[in-house]
């Protein structure tokens, strides 16, 4: 099973001008050719952001500085009851002891995940998200890149590069140079959004600032 590398520029100009993509992004990331069980599909809005997933990538928004996850890992201990109403089972984490995660495509050769009632399904999750002017950019990554890094490191880590060189597109090579570097094992696919075209701000803290209005009342 070879790799293949996968970059794209514009993902308006790569998927369509129906895809309805208003803002800036960019995809970097390492994906095997087969038995991909991922599928994720944002769509944005002037004003509101749906995400939907199947799989085990996560997507987290950064809202001024904090972490707000929008999707949810499909992992086959999350939906334990309805994969046992489905006669299927959990196998130190796998899916009928084959798969680690509860909902995807492909794999229906398995035995045991295909037919009417199979235990898994390929119906996505989707949220919506009403954005706000203090929603700055989001994350999409694959379990590889998950594995390694926290929700608030990632978006603590992407938030200082950003502010850096504001460059959706290098900061995604830089999410994968990192997880690479803490070695991650497994594939590793980031997309990264930005929701404005000035970088984040740097945040002032707000006990900082209540001292600093004190100290000028104490003048």
């Amino acid at each position: 099973m070879e790799d293949e590398h996968v970059l794209v520029d514009d993902l308006e100009e790569y998927l369509g001008p129906e895809a309805l993509i208003t803002t800036s992004g960019s995809y970097y990331g390492l994906r095997k050719l087969f038995n991909m069980h991922i599928w994720r599909l944002m769509l944005h809005l002037p004003t509101l952001i749906f995400v939907a997933n199947v799989g085990d990538c996560r997507a987290v928004l950064c809202r001024r500085g904090k972490a707000i996850e929008m999707s949810r890992d499909h992992k086959p201990h999350v939906e334990r009851s309805r994969i046992e109403a489905l006669g299927g089972y959990i196998y130190d984490g796998y899916l009928n002891g084959y798969l680690s995660v509860a909902r995807a495509f492909e794999n229906w050769h398995i035995e045991g995940l295909k037919g009417v009632n199979c235990p898994l399904i390929a119906e996505p999750e989707v949220r919506r998200a009403v954005l706000i002017p203090d929603d700055e950019f989001m994350i999409i990554g694959c379990d590889g890149f998950w594995d390694v890094f926290t929700n608030e490191s990632a978006v603590a880590f992407a938030r200082k590069r950003l502010q850096q060189h504001n460059d959706p597109e290098q900061c995604s090579h830089d999410l994968v140079d990192e997880a690479l570097r803490r070695c991650s094992s497994d594939n590793l696919t980031v997309v990264t959004v930005c929701f404005q075209k000035s970088p984040p701000p740097r945040l002032v803290p707000r006990f900082m600032a209540r001292r600093c209005m004190h100290f000028e009342k104490q003048l």
